[in-house]
């Protein structure tokens, strides 16, 4: 679907909530909400000591356990609006979508004008982290009282960094992404797209919010060489011996499957999809890898 342009900012005075606020995506959220001068901020997080440098600031801050839905009707309650930040809760399968469905129920519950998701890109059943998305995705369709904006945030480019140790060190970026590209997506443009969403999004609608091309991991391990000045070449390999790869450098089964999945995902050209919902909505072009990566060169050299 076609971004609609949301700069006019007419929900500006609403009670705008931000939940997961201690995290980088829901903290980033909230900051940029103060500085386009929305006066009703509230943040949610297990923690709320955690997030004293915000209430300094005039966020209100509460509590909120996704693992406890009588904790979320007292946070929500009084909301207008309310960006639901996908939880991390991958520890235990079923755990992340009833976190959500939770989230959502209480939402409607507390009469919550608009709820914006943060989704991700391929959203389907039967695929690890990614059925999660699409089971969030069916609760807050069912919800009839509910208007709602699903913000599918393709790739971080922050992801890129998460590998690039190993490639740097090795000299070989190993994928099983079949020469596809991704439309890797800056997190700060998230943010931003998030906050057009909770300021002035109306109806219901599903985004697509994407960076500026599809790169390819080819292209990809260019860049890298290019920025850190060490030889990076890409070396495509099938989608088992990835796994393998993960779990043999230690990584958790859940974020196997995960991973794993991205590059499936990849290789299928789902990643690919090309949008203007970042420039649409925030009036800026998104963030090019190349751009993201060259102000990461001291910690890439």
């Amino acid at each position: 679907m076609t971004a609609q342009p949301f700069l006019a900012k007419p929900f500006l005075n609403d009670r705008l909530l931000v939940t997961g606020a201690g995290g980088q995506l829901g903290r980033r959220v909230v900051e940029l909400l103060l500085e386009a001068g929305a006066p009703h901020v509230i943040a949610t997080t297990r923690d709320p000591a955690k997030l004293a440098d915000l209430a300094a600031k005039g966020v209100e801050v509460r509590a909120a356990d996704f693992d406890d839905p009588a904790s979320l009707d007292t946070a929500f309650a009084g909301v207008d609006r309310l960006l639901l930040v996908s939880t991390d809760a991958l520890d235990k399968p079923g755990r992340r979508i009833a976190q959500h469905r939770a989230a959502v129920a209480a939402a409607a519950k507390a009469g919550v004008k608009h709820l914006a998701y943060t989704s991700g890109p391929g959203a389907r059943p039967q695929a690890s982290g990614m059925d999660d998305h699409f089971w969030t995705e069916a609760a807050i369709f069912a919800e009839a009282a509910l208007d709602w904006t699903i913000l599918r945030h393709h790739l971080y480019a922050e992801t890129i960094l998460m590998g690039a140790g190993q490639a740097l060190a090795s000299g070989t970026l190993y994928t099983a992404t079949n020469g596809k590209g991704r439309a890797y997506v800056t997190r700060e443009d998230c943010a931003r797209v998030d906050v057009a969403a909770l300021l002035g999004a109306e109806g219901r609608q599903v985004l697509e919010v994407t960076g500026p091309e599809a790169v390819t991991q080819e292209q990809l391990a260019a860049l890298l060489a290019q920025v850190s000045g060490k030889p990076v070449a890409h070396q495509d390999i099938p989608l088992d011996a990835l796994r393998a790869g993960l779990a043999g450098a230690g990584l958790p089964p859940a974020y196997v499957a995960l991973l794993a999945v991205f590059d499936h995902d990849t290789a299928e050209g789902r990643h690919a999809l090309l949008t203007d919902t970042v420039e649409s909505l925030t009036g800026k072009a998104p963030t090019s890898v190349a751009t993201f990566l060259a102000g990461q060169k001291a910690a890439l050299a």
